[in-house]
This record gives structure tokens, C-alpha cells and sequence, in this order.
């Protein structure tokens, strides 16, 4: 027995597009999936939401109790990449200064949302516990460590962690070469 949809159940699931091989719990809760495209070989672990705009490219893995927050805005989930279980990445937020009150029940007019896309670039890991905030890209080959606060972008093949994240040090360019030598023996 297997806590995945089989491939008759996903085509029912109504998503935008999706891959080959895409394995998605079925404890994990997708709404509006009508604006979420999955690529190929992708797992979606349990627990997980999925909600608003997502594009999920190829090889990507999302762990248990990740929460993709898509809004109108979008998060670009690019190939080979990873978000460790319990992060959260949000592409709208409330502001919280108190200049404006906070909630989806309230009307607009008294809201500030902060808001803008997500991305992911190839080679991107998030480590356990993160929060991405609206606006962010994560360049190609950076990686954030465990609970971490993520409130700007972060250069390619760079590592940060902290709150708010901080630079570390540089990431090794191997995964280039790892993911070009993947491509040449399964594509």
C-alpha cells in the first residue's frame, strides 16, 4: 500500500499540468489546483499545502509539512531543488507594524500586503524550518540553512542562515557538473 496517488487518482486532482514520476501524498492538501504545473520527478511529502499560483520544475523534492503560499503572485520552483520539511514560503504577506490592521476578513483599504513571486532557481536548498518572504529569489546553487528568516535574495552558490539570514560562505559549484552528469544518463 502506498500513501501516494496512483497516476488515474492525480489525473483527477485537476492540476494545471503535471510530469512523470510525480508522486504527491495524499495527506497533503492542494487548493486551487488549476494554477499549479508539477514537472517530472517530483515528490510532494505529507502534510504539505499547496495554495495559489505554483510551477514546480523537474527533480524536485518538497518535505513533510512545507507550506507553499503561491497567492496570485507565484512561487517558481526551479529543477533540483529542495525544501526541507516545516518551511513555509510565502508569496503575500500582511504587514504587521501596525500602520494597517491584518487578515483576509478585513477589506483591502485597511490592509497593506506585501507581496511579489518566489523563486527558486536550479540547485536551490531550504533548509528545515525556513521562512521565505514575498519578493525573494533564491539564485541558482544557494542554500539556506535550518531555520532560517529569509527576507532578501541570496547570490548564487552562496549559503545563509540565521535570523535574518546571513551570509555563511560560498557553495561548491559541483552540483553543475552532478546535475549536468544526471541529465546525460535519465533524459
Amino acid at each position: 500500500m502506498t500513501s501516494f496517488y496512483s497516476e488515474e487518482e492525480l489525473s483527477k486532482l485537476n492540476l494545471k499540468s503535471y510530469g512523470k514520476n510525480v508522486l504527491i501524498s495524499k495527506n497533503a492538501c492542494i487548493y486551487s489546483p488549476e494554477n499549479i504545473s508539477i514537472g517530472n520527478n517530483v515528490r510532494i511529502d505529507d502534510f504539505c499545502i499547496l495554495s495559489g499560483k505554483i510551477e514546480i520544475k523537474d527533480y524536485v523534492h518538497i518535505s513533510a509539512g512545507v507550506m507553499l503560499f503561491g497567492s496570485s503572485y507565484g512561487i517558481y520552483i526551479s529543477n533540483y531543488c529542495g525544501i526541507s520539511s516545516r518551511s513555509i514560503v510565502y508569496a503575500a504577506s500582511d504587514d504587521y507594524s501596525g500602520n494597517c490592521m491584518v487578515n483576509s476578513t478585513i477589506p483591502d483599504e485597511y490592509r497593506n500586503v506585501i507581496c511579489g513571486p518566489v523563486v527558486l532557481k536550479d540547485l536551490v536548498q531550504v533548509g528545515a524550518g525556513c521562512v521565505v518572504m514575498p519578493n525573494i529569489t533564491l539564485e541558482k546553487g544557494s542554500a539556506i540553512g535550518a531555520m532560517s528568516f529569509v527576507n532578501k535574495s541570496i547570490p548564487e552558490f552562496t549559503i545563509y542562515a540565521g535570523i535574518p539570514a546571513r551570509y555563511i560562505k560560498e557553495r561548491k559549484h559541483t552540483l553543475e557538473d552532478l546535475s549536468k552528469d544526471l541529465e546525460s544518463k535519465y533524459r
